[in-house]
């Protein structure tokens, strides 16, 4: 058998630049490739010949249906499936895939989530291609990634704040590069988003109401035996899912995904999936596409795929760490120390840009990680805290330490070569890697073209002040030694390089005035001024589309909760009283058997008077829930969310141990609620 170092299937159903070199004549190839630079648009006559070449590489590939892809602020994947033919006038079917179609499209968007933007009346939404993104077809489907807006334009997705933030970060660091005397063309962020998930047999997945509309479970007792003995980190998996990953190594590779690593994690059937490095905006895409492979891919094998950051309590919840790095269209990591004085500058320079902008809009990097899922997640032991701060590790403090100590002549001097064998902080939120950033806050379900959105932005406005400095300079390495040293000693506060799960960091953050913010003070932040500065200064978001944002994103807060509840209420009344309830029959029963027959029954009474007592109090929970549930329609959305914290949560806290406690006593043949037991130590997964 002749041996291919080439993966023979890769991007087979991604109609990416190879595919697009023979398919297209040498001036719209060309044409392409410099509206990928630039941003521009293909002109009428070129978006014509490569619809038509689009269409026929797709029907070859079994597609029969186009649809423009796009994520919408409810987080979720979204198009509509339209035909790529039309019916003629003698009755037959012929292709119809023209430019019309491939660059725009229309729909209903009445549904979507605006935040205020639109009336509901207002039913277009205009979709149009991302000419950087390649278009895929996935079964029988033609998939066209795109951005999203309104009829007055709008942004109703995430990812054109995305594309935007790639447009400032590339244009503030090029100003500084250029002061440095570099003659790059183009910096961009790359992304490796890792995905963590849980799997679980599909029919206990289904008898699970929290699971299958909450995304987590509402109750569920502990288990005799839980992940401390952390056998299950790194476990090979068995047969049905190594079937399972192969499949989704298989879709992805189609698709142009590389899953570089999965394993096993710390929790029980918790899995991770870890990509290679990609531009943010097309590992944004990537990490959507994947999100849905896993999903239908689980299905098929009788599993399902649990997304949400917190699905069981007890057990470790899911994140998906953003490592995060900054390129040259050269191939330079702009985080790699080098081996001249220069580039030792440089990768200061850039690393005190970053220090700086997780320090100061250290609220909004917190907003676009927040969400009722994360708050399951977020500061549990198993997740960095909410406290944001920076890592940089012993090796890096050094270089710092030297390069700001006044011996260091900035532009001239090497500094000490970086040692890549220390280790590194898994309880920081924001830590360096030798080359990169990982950001660890992200949840496992959230999109993370939101988080490099503001993370880009964040950064860009680091480098604006620093080129605004460095083009008037006299001596510009000079001035960018005292910028170095300057930002370093000023935002020091912000990092961080002992245990932030420790109880004597949440002293030592409160002395260094660190914020310690909740979902909805983070979210409540995005609102005031030195954030809606920032995203309007550099053409990201308009003031209007932020606030939008905050409402949709408390407007998720408050129905999660609300959701989460109700499932509580129904599932404690239909399932949790009546197996209770069958037990206190049984008891009864037991108990006058017994009393017939002269023996005692006093352990049968204690149990019995044990259930009655906690059927009566989460009956009292259940009815308060349900009368301030009924409270709820007449408020605004911010005081609607913080009265889902305030006043909705606590009973949701409340009810939840008295259901577990009595799962606890009540014999399994009884309980008619899958277990912990049942679906996390299922020995088939």
């Amino acid at each position: 058998m002749k041996f291919s170092k080439k993966c023979t299937n890769f991007a087979e159903n991604v109609f990416e630049t190879g595919k697009m070199k023979k398919a297209l004549p040498q001036n719209v190839y060309k044409a392409l490739l410099e509206a990928r630079i630039s941003g521009g648009e293909l002109s009428e006559k070129d978006l014509q010949i490569f619809a038509r070449a689009l269409s026929k590489w797709a029907i070859g590939r079994g597609a029969t249906r186009f649809a423009h892809t796009f994520c919408p602020l409810n987080n979720c994947t979204a198009g509509k499936r339209d035909s790529l033919y039309c019916l003629q006038a003698d009755g037959t079917a012929a292709l119809k895939f023209r430019a019309k179609e491939l660059s725009s499209g229309e729909g209903d968007a009445s549904s979507f989530p605006s935040g205020g933007m639109r009336q509901i009346y207002e039913a277009r939404g205009i979709t149009k291609w991302d000419v950087r993104a390649d278009p895929y077809v996935f079964e029988d489907c033609l998939y066209i990634p795109c951005t999203f807006c309104g009829a007055n334009g709008e942004t109703l997705d995430t990812k054109t704040p995305l594309l935007r933030s790639n447009a400032a970060l590339n244009k503030q660091a090029l100003r500084v590069l250029k002061s440095l005397g570099e003659d790059a063309k183009e910096v961009f962020a790359v992304v490796g988003a890792e995905q963590e998930y849980f799997l679980i047999d599909k029919s206990l997945y289904d008898r699970r109401t929290d699971l299958v509309l909450c995304g987590r479970t509402v109750f569920g007792a502990a288990t005799p035996k839980g992940q401390e003995l952390r056998d299950n980190y790194f476990c090979p998996p068995n047969g049905k899912i190594t079937e399972f990953m192969r499949e989704v190594d298989l879709e992805l590779c189609k698709l142009g995904i590389l899953a570089k690593t999965e394993h096993r994690e710390v929790a029980p059937h918790q899995f991770e999936l870890a990509p290679c490095y990609e531009r943010a905006d097309i590992a944004a895409d990537h990490n959507r596409m994947t999100q849905d492979v896993l999903c239908r891919v689980a299905e098929k094998h009788g599993l399902a795929c649990i997304l949400h950051e917190k699905p069981f309590d007890r057990f470790n919840g899911s994140g998906k760490h953003n490592n995060w790095s900054l390129m040259t269209d050269r191939g330079e990591n702009l985080l790699e120390i080098g081996d001249m004085g220069w580039k030792n500058a440089r990768f200061l320079l850039f690393l005190a840009a970053i220090v700086k902008a997780v320090d100061e809009y250290s609220e909004l990097l917190c907003a676009v990680t927040s969400s009722r899922g994360n708050d399951c997640r977020l500061g549990g032991m198993e997740a960095p805290p909410r406290v944001l701060t920076v890592f940089l590790g012993q090796s890096v403090q050094r270089v710092v330490a030297y390069a700001t100590s006044g011996k260091w002549r900035c532009g001239k001097d090497v500094l000490p070569r970086l040692d890549r064998s220390v280790d590194r902080n898994r309880t920081s939120p924001f830590a360096f890697g030798g080359n990169k950033f990982e950001f660890r806050s992200v949840g496992s379900s959230a999109s993370v073209a939101e988080v490099n959105a503001a993370l880009n932005t964040a950064v860009a406005e680091s480098l604006r002040q620093f080129a605004d400095r460095l083009e008037n300079a006299p001596n510009v390495w000079k001035s960018a030694g005292e910028l170095i040293c300057e930002t370093f000693a000023k935002h020091k506060k912000v990092i961080f390089e002992g245990d932030n799960y420790s109880a004597e960091w949440v002293k030592e953050a409160r002395l260094r005035d660190l914020k310690n913010c909740t979902s909805l003070d983070a979210l409540e932040s995005l609102s005031n001024a030195h954030c809606v500065n920032l995203l309007e200064r550099h053409n990201v978001l308009s003031q209007r589309e932020i606030l939008a944002r905050q409402k949709v994103l408390l407007g998720g807060y408050a129905e999660s909760v609300c959701i989460e509840l109700k499932v509580a209420t129904e599932m404690f009344r239909k399932q949790v009283l009546g197996s209770s309830e069958n037990y206190l029959s049984q008891l009864a029963r037991t108990a006058g058997k017994l009393s017939a027959l002269g023996l005692d029954c006093q352990t049968e009474t204690d149990l019995a008077a044990t259930v009655a007592r906690l059927n009566k109090r989460g009956c009292r929970i259940v009815a308060t829930a349900e009368r301030r549930l009924r409270l709820l329609d007449d408020k605004d959305v911010g005081c609607k969310a913080r009265y889902c914290r305030d006043c909705l949560l606590p009973l949701l806290d409340a009810l939840r141990p008295i259901a577990d406690k009595l799962e606890a006593l009540c014999p399994a043949k009884l309980w008619t609620i899958p277990t912990y037991c049942e679906m996390l130590f299922d020995t088939t997964v």
